[in-house]
């Protein structure tokens, strides 16, 4: 029997990063990087649009090792340990107004980038430690 086709994907619609302290984590997100948050809750997780039709979700972390009840269905247990990566979009003309905004919210830039396909990147933690990236298109043959 012939393998049938592969289905099209039309990209990442959730991004998860595993969180100690979230009230810690969703003021850093809200006030630093400016996101706005959409759904959650004080104790387990917030959902933060990231635009395009993108969210990421903060989970405090070990709140979700158990079968999550929700309108529908079931959301399956997760977690995860460690510092992730998360890389954000950002506009070519927006790079050093994010250096400066970062730099005026006393975030330590950890390194810069220049790709050669002209893309920049610009790296640093929160305060979970997970690395975060604003990238400029031109990094990817995709982006």
């Amino acid at each position: 029997m012939p393998t049938p086709l592969v289905p099209r994907l039309n990209g990442v619609v959730e991004t998860v990063l595993y969180v100690d302290d979230l009230a810690r984590a969703v003021a850093f997100y809200r006030d630093v990087l400016g996101l706005t948050t959409i759904a959650g809750d004080d104790t387990r997780f917030q959902v933060f649009d990231t635009g395009a039709s993108r969210v990421l979700l903060l989970f405090k972390r070990g709140s979700t090792l158990e079968p999550t009840p929700v309108p529908g269905g079931i959301i399956p247990p997760h977690d995860g340990s460690g510092p992730g990566h998360v890389g954000l979009a950002i506009a070519h003309g927006d790079y050093d107004a994010w250096l400066g905004r970062l730099r005026a919210c006393a975030v330590a830039i950890e390194s810069e980038t220049n790709w050669p396909r002209g893309g920049r990147s610009l790296y640093f933690r929160d305060p979970d430690g997970h690395l975060l990236e604003l990238v400029t298109p031109g990094i990817w043959s995709v982006y």
